[in-house]
C-alpha cells in the first residue's frame, strides 16, 4: 500500500466525506424567496392597524374632553329647588303678627354721682308716681354746695357794701363833694357785685337741683321691669355698671326700668292691599301663645298714614286693656283684623323671599332653566309662609333656596330637594 494513500475503504471514505443530517440525516430545505409584492402588503396591513389605533384613540380623547365639558358646564350652574305656590283666596279676616309693649316706659338715671344708701323695690313691684325707689349719697355734692351756700353770703355781703357806697356818692355828688367818675365808679360796682349774687344764687340752685337727685322716685304709676343698682355701688351720670344676675358689666346701663301696662300697644304692619280697612277705632281681636283658649279685645287708635317704602306696609297701633295684667310688654300675638274683600294670594315659603332696597323679590325659573327674579307684593306674613298678592301668577314656580350670588338671566341646574349634588350631578333635570 502507497504511503498515500488511505487505509480506509473507498466505500467508507465515500460515506465518511459525506455531511450527516441532524435528527433524520434529510438535506435542509433552501430558504424561501420573498416577493417584494408581499412585503408592501405587510406594510400596508401595519400601517392600516396603526392608523385605526390613532382613530380611535383620538376619538375617544375627543369624546372624553366633550363629556368634561359638558359636566363642567353642567355642574358650574348654581343648583335650586322649586316650589310650587298654593293659591288661596284670603278669608275675611287677616291675622298680622304683633309685639306687645307697655304704654309708657322710661329708664331712670341717676343724674348726679355717688355711692347707693338703699334701694327699696325691686322688679315686679307696682309703684306710684313720686314714690321714693332708691337713694345716694354725695358727699362731693354736699360740700359743694356747702361751698356755694358761702360763696353766696360772700356775694351778698359785697353786694351790700357796694349799694352803701354807690348810696353815699350818689348823696355826695349833689354837694359837689365828689366827683362824677368816682360817683359812676360806685354805682358800676354795685350792678357788679349784684351780678356775682345771681350768679351765686344761680349755682347754689344748681347743686340744690343735683342734691336732690339723690332721691330717685318714680316719674309715673308703673312697675319695675329691671333693677340695675345695689347698696355700696358707685353711680354714675351715666348709670350703672352691675347687673343683678349677670354680674359686672363694661357698658353702662339705666339703674331702674319702670313700665306702665295697664293699657298695652300692639304695633302691627298691615299690608298695602288692605290698608284701606285700618281705621281708627276698628275693633281687633288678640290671640297670644300661652293663652290658647283666650281672646283678648283690642282697638286700632291710629296708623302713621304713610307706606313703608321697604315692605309697603301700613304701621298701626293696637291699644289693649291690661288692668288685670295677664299680658306682658315684649310678648308676641297675632291680631285678627276684619277686612271689607277678600283678596287672592298665593303661599310661598319665606324662604324664596329675596329682600332688596325696592322691595320683596321672587326667582322664577323658564323653559330654559334660566333665572328671572320678579318684584312682588307681599301680603300677610305668617312666619313660614308669605302671601303673595302680585306680580307672580299661578302655576309659577318659585326658587325655594336663591343664592345671595344668583342674578338676573343666569342659567341654573333644577334638582330635587335632598338630591345629593357631589355624588348625583346627574339629577339635576
Amino acid at each position: 500500500m502507497n504511503a498515500g494513500e488511505s487505509k480506509f475503504p473507498a466505500t467508507d471514505r465515500d460515506e465518511l466525506g459525506k455531511p450527516e443530517s441532524v435528527g433524520s440525516h434529510a438535506t435542509n430545505p433552501p430558504p424561501p424567496d420573498i416577493s417584494p409584492g408581499s412585503m408592501l402588503a405587510q406594510v400596508f396591513i401595519v400601517l392600516v392597524l396603526a392608523i385605526v389605533v390613532a382613530t380611535v384613540g383620538i376619538f375617544s380623547r375627543i369624546h372624553a374632553r366633550a363629556e368634561l365639558i359638558h359636566y363642567t358646564n353642567t355642574m358650574a350652574a348654581p343648583p335650586v329647588s322649586l316650589a310650587q305656590p298654593i293659591f288661596e283666596k284670603s278669608a275675611t279676616e287677616i291675622v298680622l303678627p304683633g309685639n306687645m309693649q307697655a304704654f309708657t316706659m322710661a329708664p331712670i338715671y341717676a343724674r348726679t354721682t355717688g355711692y347707693v344708701k338703699a334701694w327699696y323695690h325691686d322688679i315686679g313691684t307696682h309703684v306710684h308716681k313720686g314714690e321714693l325707689l332708691a337713694e345716694i349719697e354725695t358727699p362731693e355734692l354736699d360740700q359743694q354746695l356747702a361751698q356755694a351756700k358761702a360763696d353766696l353770703a360772700t356775694a351778698q355781703s359785697n353786694a351790700a357794701l357796694a349799694k352803701v357806697t354807690a348810696d353815699r356818692y350818689q348823696g355826695l355828688i349833689g354837694q359837689n363833694a365828689v366827683s362824677q367818675q368816682d360817683t359812676d365808679n360806685a354805682v358800676s360796682q354795685l350792678a357788679a357785685r349784684q351780678t356775682e349774687v345771681a350768679s351765686a344764687q344761680a349755682n347754689m340752685r344748681r347743686l340744690q337741683e343735683l342734691q336732690s337727685f339723690e332721691r330717685i322716685e318714680a316719674p309715673f304709676d308703673g312697675v319695675i321691669t329691671a333693677r340695675n343698682l345695689d347698696i355700696g355701688q358707685l353711680i354714675t351720670t351715666a348709670g350703672s355698671t352691675t347687673t343683678p344676675g349677670a354680674g359686672t358689666v363694661t357698658g353702662s346701663k339705666e339703674v331702674f326700668d319702670i313700665s306702665a301696662i295697664g293699657t298695652l300697644r300692639v304695633f302691627i304692619n298691615v299690608p298695602q292691599v288692605y290698608a284701606p280697612d285700618a281705621k281708627s277705632g276698628v275693633t281687633a281681636t288678640l290671640t297670644l301663645p300661652q293663652y290658647p283658649n283666650s281672646i283678648f279685645k283690642g282697638k286700632l287708635v291710629r296708623t302713621s298714614d304713610a307706606m313703608d317704602p321697604a315692605t309697603r306696609t301700613l304701621l298701626a297701633e293696637v291699644d289693649v286693656d291690661n288692668r288685670s295684667g295677664d299680658l306682658l310688654p315684649g310678648s308676641y300675638t297675632e291680631v285678627h283684623l276684619n277686612v271689607s274683600s277678600a283678596a287672592p294670594a298665593l303661599i310661598v315659603p319665606v324662604s324664596a323671599l329675596i329682600l332688596e332696597p325696592d322691595g320683596l323679590h321672587v326667582a322664577i325659573v323658564d323653559s330654559t332653566q334660566h333665572v328671572h327674579i320678579v318684584r312682588v307684593v307681599p301680603g300677610r306674613d305668617s312666619g313660614s309662609t308669605m302671601e303673595i298678592l302680585g306680580g307672580l301668577a299661578p302655576g309659577q314656580s318659585v326658587v325655594t333656596n336663591p343664592p345671595d350670588s344668583l342674578t338676573d338671566g343666569e342659567q341654573v341646574r333644577v334638582v330635587k330637594p335632598g338630591t345629593d349634588l357631589s355624588n348625583h350631578p346627574a339629577e339635576a333635570n
